[in-house]
Formats: structure tokens, sequence, C-alpha cells
């Protein structure tokens, strides 16, 4: 077949190039006029369109048998996850690929399996299948099996991976795993690698801020990432040319520098395979990311749920139907007499007879088990209750700051593995390296290579860390997810992703992360500079939630949460850095803190406060004037939010029968709150006054001092309540 004079976009240039005898990656998804005809398959007559080339001179017959056979397979299973969906027997969500048949087939075909990072979308049945998934696998997965390789059951149907092979367990969050594929295509390029990442997913995530942020970053450092857009036209019932500025979706991307642009018929396996192809030898040579964007049909509803006759006419699914890639393939390949119609009849029967006979045998295996929900939430964390004494501090040692304290705890974790990195906003800016002094001298002592800046964008910070630690187990990422806690929105989507990687991979995958956040206020910051977020992360299962009020425990739990898997948000109080009460001798270089264990601060009889963070020195300072008046209060800083010392808790309860919950954050939606929650529900019956809880007003921290002093607690509010309970 002889194709068109075609232009391609390379790094937004128009370059000309000739279809006749040229590979076929080269050719745009223009073709001379497609001809009708007619197929004659599973005994009825079918009309379809013909416009994907196909050129024998560059496949084999066995090749393109072999392919047909796939595609076929794949079909066949997507008719049978939408009759399992008919029969209410599983497979509940389920999103045919009919359409996209060549891309996906093409994707599979160039993946790496133990080499590459292939993350796919819950449309990629196909890709999974030719990446090296098989039907018994595909099959667990839609009936939500225990034994789905993916994460046995935890994850909803069609979102189909094989951690084992490199196929990633993908949230159905749209899109943002194209923040993860940029992170561990970063940690391709820092190790030396030639493997590559690929994303794959349809054309409606384009329109996502953090798409944009994994596309700006990879074309910034030049990262060996492939993005895949598989462009049927629909993001469920919206249409391309209401979400986004270009339909053709790589147009706008047009300038981004380094960015290679390829378009092919996403119908077509042969053309999506050489374009594929020429992406991979592009991001191989080192000049950075590419973007495939693929022409294809959604042939089928969005999902088994979607009414798309409601949005789409007769007329427009009869011509998608046409340009059926599987028809077009089995038309061309009798038509080229490649093979003979009983041989693929052949074909198509032993992979009917396959998929039967698996779904028979699936059918029986035992569905996900629910009693194990409380299974890889976390995990362990490198020191336990229990395994570490919490040495003191050497008396001689001199003293150091809250922020100089945290700063030489990341440079001793720094040296210790080498596979430790840093990165955020301002870190590593010659001599300014920090918006606070905290990462001082990293950059000076462990190189560019390991401590480096990113682009404003809190997402991207959080998401590539995510996708970085993906590379090899033994890597840790320190970020600084915001300058400020207040500026750590943004990335809430990339936080919650983190949370349940654990979990939902059934612990075959977490990202090793500690999210440093520099939090609170009494600095007269004001909106943006001076808000607590610590209410809302402790709501989010899976992650770690710190929030140290001493250099020492700073020191501690900084060790422990980088040396532990898993993902620990660690809050600074920003008011702490720098003040003298919250100093302390350096402690042993092995000091580290467990998480989940609280520690007494200060002995008393009458009344127990719990805090943490800038509550505890509150508190302090509350209970040596309070002493005066004859009340003694005992401390007790939890250090720990998520996991919390519940024991702790109780045993305070017990000696003096009167609490105060003392935190910086809002009072309504505050820790405090679970923590009285506890007590009520645990300790109720060692209670002899209500629990009182003091914290911020239920306001935004206001900039000019009178609103900060209005809105924030403070001594005189914790003596306040205190004295409540002690006459109670």
């Amino acid at each position: 077949m002889i194709e068109k004079v075609a232009n391609k976009k390379i790094n937004g240039k128009a370059k000309q190039v000739i279809g006749e005898g040229e590979p076929i990656g080269k050719i745009l998804n223009q073709y001379l006029e497609p001809r009708q005809a007619k197929v004659n398959y599973m005994g009825k007559e079918r009309d379809i369109i013909l416009n994907c080339p196909f050129d024998g001179r560059n496949f084999t017959k066995e090749t393109v048998l072999k392919w047909y056979g796939e595609i076929h397979l794949g079909r066949r299973l997507d008719d049978k996850a939408a009759l399992y969906v008919k029969m209410a027997k599983g497979w509940s969500y389920h999103a045919p690929f009919a359409g996209h048949d060549g891309i996906q087939l093409a994707i599979g075909k160039i993946f790496r399996q133990g080499k590459d990072f292939l993350f796919p979308y819950y449309r990629d049945m196909l890709t999974c299948l030719s990446a090296g998934m098989s039907v018994e696998e595909i099959l667990l997965n839609g009936l939500s099996k225990e034994a789905d390789v993916a994460g046995g059951g935890r994850h909803m149907s069609n979102h189909f991976a094989k951690p084992s092979i490199g196929i990633q367990n993908v949230s159905s969050c749209t899109g943002n795993h194209s923040q993860h594929a940029t992170g561990v295509a970063r940690a391709i390029k820092k190790y030396k690698d030639d493997a590559i990442a690929i994303y794959s997913s349809g054309e409606s995530a384009c329109s996502e801020g953090y798409f944009w942020e994994a596309v700006n970053v990879s074309c910034l450092e030049k990262l060996p990432v492939i993005f895949v857009i598989q462009n049927n036209k629909y993001g469920i019932s919206v249409p391309v040319w209401e979400q986004t500025a270009n339909a053709q979706i790589s147009d706008n991307y047009a300038g981004m520098k380094n960015l290679m642009l390829f378009e092919c018929n996403g119908r077509c396996p042969f053309n999506s395979f050489n374009t594929l192809v020429e992406a991979r030898e592009y991001v191989l040579s080192g000049r950075g990311p590419a973007m495939v964007h693929a022409d294809c049909d959604r042939m089928g509803p969005h999902s088994n749920s979607d009414p798309h006759q409601l949005y789409r006419t007769n007329e427009e699914l009869d011509e998608a139907a046409k340009r059926d890639p599987m028809l077009q393939m089995r038309y061309t390949i009798l038509d080229l007499k490649i093979t003979t119609e009983n041989e693929l009849k052949t074909i198509e029967e032993e992979n009917d007879r396959l998929i039967g006979e698996l779904a028979d045998k699936v059918e029986a295996m035992p569905n996900a088990d629910g009693s194990s929900w409380n299974k890889f939430i976390f995990p362990e964390p490198y020191v336990k209750i229990g395994e570490n004494t919490e040495p003191e501090s050497d008396p001689n040692a001199s003293i150091i700051t809250y922020r100089e304290g945290i700063n030489l705890a990341m440079k001793e974790e720094f040296r210790k593995n080498p596979n430790t990195f840093l990165w955020g906003q301002d870190v590593a800016s010659k001599n300014k390296q920090g918006v606070f002094n905290v990462c001082k001298g990293m950059l000076d002592e462990f190189g560019n290579d390991r401590i480096f800046n990113s682009p404003i964008a809190e997402n991207s910070i959080v998401g590539t860390a995510n996708g970085f630690c993906r590379y090899r187990d033994d890597i840790r990422v320190v970020i600084e997810g915001a300058e400020f806690a207040d500026y750590f929105w943004p990335a809430m989507d990339q936080f919650i992703e983190c949370s349940h990687e654990y979990w939902r991979s059934k612990g075959q995958y977490t990202p090793n992360v500690v999210i440093r956040l520099a939090s609170g206020g009494y600095i007269q910051g004001g909106l943006y500079h001076s808000q607590n977020l610590e209410g809302t992360f402790t709501t989010i299962p899976g992650i770690r939630v710190v929030s140290p009020a001493f250099t020492d425990d700073a020191m501690g739990l900084m060790r422990n949460s980088i040396r532990s898997k898993g993902v620990t948000m660690f809050l600074e109080p920003k008011f702490l850095y720098n003040y003298k009460p919250a100093s302390a001798p350096t402690p042993y270089a092995d000091f580290i803190v467990p998480f989940g264990k609280a520690r007494t601060r200060r002995q008393g009889r009458d009344v127990s406060i719990i805090s943490y963070g800038t509550g505890v020195h509150l508190s302090m300072n509350a209970a040596k004037e309070l002493e005066k008046e004859g009340i003694s209060v005992e401390i007790l800083d939890l250090r720990s939010l998520i996991p919390w010392d519940k024991q702790a808790v109780i045993e305070a309860v017990k000696k003096t029968n009167r609490v105060v919950i003392v935190h910086e954050d809002k009072v309504t939606g505050g820790f405090g709150g679970e923590i009285s929650a506890f007590i009520n529900s645990e300790a109720f019956a060692y209670l002899d006054a209500p629990v009182l809880r003091v914290g911020s007003k239920d306001c935004p921290v206001g900039f000019a001092k009178d609103y900060e002093n209005a809105v924030l607690p403070n001594a005189e509010s914790v003596k306040e309540s205190v004295r409540k309970v002690y006459t109670y």
C-alpha cells in the first residue's frame, strides 16, 4: 500500500517525510482514500474501512500471525469480561479496549520484562497481555481473586499489573501515573541504566495539571520516558474538542524543548510498533522524552456503566465499528494471502478454547480475602517499639538547635546510604539551600546528583519521589513537599497515591519517602505561611505522621524515617527551628526514636497534658506557672501521631484522672479529637473531669500580629483549660 506524503512534528517544527519505501513509523495517520471491504467473521459478513497500512517486507509471516492471534485473544477476553458483567459474576468495572488494538499490542512488544517500567491505565488489557501477563492472570484480576498478581483483589477490576516483571500497579486517578513514570525515569538516568519508562493513558488525562508537570520535568531533565497517548476522542462523555485547545493532543506540547513528538495510527499494530521503536531509540539516545500520539477509536462505551448511546449517534458508532482494527488485520492477512481462512479459524478457536478452560479454573479459585484488610497498611519500620532503649544524650555534647539537629541527622543518613536523595524547592540553590537553612551544606557535601532543586510544582515533587523509589528497594528519598506546609495542597493527589501503594499492591511496592514540611505559625507568616495540616494528614491510612518537639527527638525520628520502608510525613514546627528551649545536647550517632512511642516531658500528679510539637512548649511554660498555683501538671509528648502511643495515654489518664489535650492545629478536626474519643472509649472509668482540648480557633491564621495572637493557642489558654479540669 502506498502512503501519502505527510508532515511529522519534531520539536515543534514541521518536517516532510515521504511515505513510500519508508518505515511505517514515520507516517502520520494520513493515507490514500480509505477503501471499503467486507470481511466474514464468526459467521457474519461485516463492512470495514481499510486504513491500516501493512508492509509485509518488514514483518515475517510468523510475526503477523502471532500478533493477530494476540489481538484476537485480547478481544475475546474483552468480550468475556463484558459477559461476566452481564451475568453479575465479577468484573464489575470493565473498560473495553476495542479500537485501541494496534497501539496496545505495540506497547507490549517494545516493553522488556524485568528491564523497563510499564505504567498502564485501566483500558490497557491488551497492553498488559502483550507485555507478559497471562490469560489466567488477566482473569484473576477481573474476577477479584486472592491470587490476582496485581494486588489480590484490593484494586478495581481491569486495573492490570504484574510488578514482578515491571508492569506497575497503577491507581484509578486518571493520568497521575505520569508522575511515577517520570520519577522512575529520573532514577534510570541517575543510575546510568538503559531501561525506559513507558506511560500509557488516554487523551483526557492530558488535561490534568500534573500530566503537564510530568512532561515538563521529563523535558527539563531529558529523561528516558515515552508518553503514549491513546486518543479515542472521548473523556467518558466529553468529546476531545470540549476539553483541550488542540484536539490533536500532541500539538499542545509542540513547543517543549527536548521532546520528540510522534503520530501514529493506533489501530494498526505495525504502524504503532515502528513508531514506538523510533521513540525508544530517541529516548535511549539521551536527548529527552518522547510522546507518541496514537489515533484510536472507542468502539464501545467508556465502561460497563456508561450508556454511550446517550451522547453518540448510531452513525458514529457504525463508523467506529467499520474501523475495527482486528477485522482490518484479518482482512489484510487474507487479502495478501499470508495464510488461509482455515488457519485463522484454527488460531481463533484455540483462543476461545484457552479462555474457556482458564475461566473455569479461575472461577473456582478463592475470592479475595477481606479478612486480611489489616495487612500491608504499613511496612515494618527500621526500629520498632521495644527494640531501642533510646540512650540518653552525652551530657558533655554540644547543644544544637532543632534546625541543626535535623540537618545533622540527614547528613549522617546520607553518608550511610549512597542511595539516598533529596529534592524540593530551593534546597540546592548555591549558598541558599533551603528557605530555613535546614538543608544547609548538603549540596556541598553530596553534590548536585543527589541534592537538587525541583520546579515549583508540589505534585511533581511528591509524585516523582513515588516513581523514583520503584527503581530499587534500597533507595530512600527525602523531599521538601513544599516550602511551607500550607503550599502542600496541590500535592494531595500524590500524597493519597503514596498512602495506599503498599496496601493496594498487597505489599509488592511501597514508596520509601520522607516528606518534610515546615509547619505551623508563631512567625507572623499569615495565610499560606502559618497554617497546620496534621489534622488532615492523620486521617489518611498508610502514612506515618510525626511532629517532634525537641532536637534529639527530631534527630531520632528522622533517622527512623529515612531508614524505614514506607512513607513518613515529617512535620517540623518552624517556630522551633531556632527556639532555644527546643534545643538539646547532640545525641549519640545511632540514637533512634521508635514510631508510636510517647515520652513524658514533665512529671505531675494533678492534670495530664497530652501534646506534641509546639504544643509541648506551650504546655511546659504553662505548667511552670501553674506550679506556683499549687497545680502539678504532667506533660506527655506524643512525638508520633500515626502511629501514636495509646497505652501511654491510658497510663497518663490513670495517673491524674484529668486530661487536657494541646495542639497548635484547629480544635475542630484536629488530632486532639481522636485522642479525646479514644480516652472516652477506653479510659472513661478513670476520668474525674471532662477531657478538654486547646488549639487554634476555627479560622485561618491571619498576618497581623494581633490576628495571630487571637487565633493561635498560647500558654494562657492552656492554663485556663487546666484550671477548669482541676477544679471540676
